[in-house]
């Protein structure tokens, strides 16, 4: 039985590499895994704000480096694990790369758009979890993987079919990895609700949409994106050691009924 304390939450000595780093919800996780100790690999397109990620990161103290690539890219995200391994080998995986460029009747849904928010949220989810789960397994190590879904991975969310098919295909993706690589590897999904990003300015703009999501929403307002970078700091750290498979849902309740 291990000993009580905040200490399990600490990742001193691991290496984390982070997809979508560049902004939002990826950006504060990133900053929050180096808070508890981590040193962090940031991944995305946008290497000027990567640049700016890492700034953040060693302002307050902390060890991060810039991996520019595209999760829809075999090679590059190959070259980005790579090179994330200066810092030594990766422990914890966040996927958070995504997009939802979307919003609309399915019905208007053209297989190109279709296609692209999958290649990204959900095959460019698998090949750097594949990626990382090979590296780990090699070196004989453990792992935790966190992979950012979302609350439309477990509930509807109207006109968006190609991100929730995604983000539920992710939930499913994660189960059967757990199991399949346990107990070497644990991984989890993360699964957000609304939160003030860039990704959601659209939706906080049109009043309407807005007034009527936040009565769906029991705390009645949207997440920081820190408010859910402790749930994924959690499911990275030594806390979670028996935790796996599972969907930890950060939505303010907008599931629970």
């Amino acid at each position: 039985m291990s000993e009580p304390g905040l200490d399990r939450f600490s990742l001193d000595g691991r290496v984390a590499l982070v997809t979508g780093a560049s902004r939002g919800i990826g950006e504060a996780i990133a900053v929050e895994l180096a808070a508890a100790g981590a040193s962090v690999a940031a991944l995305a397109r946008s290497e000027d704000d990567l640049d700016a990620t890492v700034e953040r990161i060693e302002s307050a103290g902390g060890e991060a480096i810039a991996c520019p690539a595209d999760v829809t890219d075999e090679e590059e995200v190959t070259v980005a694990f790579d090179a994330a391994e200066a810092l030594g080998p990766v422990d914890v995986l966040v996927n958070d790369a995504g997009t939802n460029p979307f919003f609309g009747d399915a019905r208007d849904l053209d297989i190109e758009t279709w296609e692209r928010i999958l290649s990204v949220n959900l095959t460019g989810a698998f090949r750097c979890a594949a990626a990382f789960g090979r590296r780990v397994g090699e070196r004989e190590g453990t792992g935790a993987v966190v992979n950012v879904a979302s609350v439309g991975g477990v509930v509807g969310l109207p006109y968006q079919t190609p991100y929730v098919a995604s983000k539920h295909a992710m939930v499913g993706m994660t189960r059967t990895l757990a199991v399949e690589w346990a107990p070497e590897i644990r991984v989890n999904a993360l699964a957000p609700g609304y939160v003030e990003t860039a990704f959601t300015a659209g939706v906080r703009e049109n009043d309407s949409i807005y007034e009527d999501l936040l009565d769906e929403i029991p705390q009645d307002r949207f997440a920081d994106p820190e408010e859910v970078a402790g749930a994924a700091v959690y499911l990275a750290s030594d806390a979670a050691s028996y935790t796996t498979g599972e969907v930890h849902v950060v939505d303010g309740g907008y599931a629970a009924h």
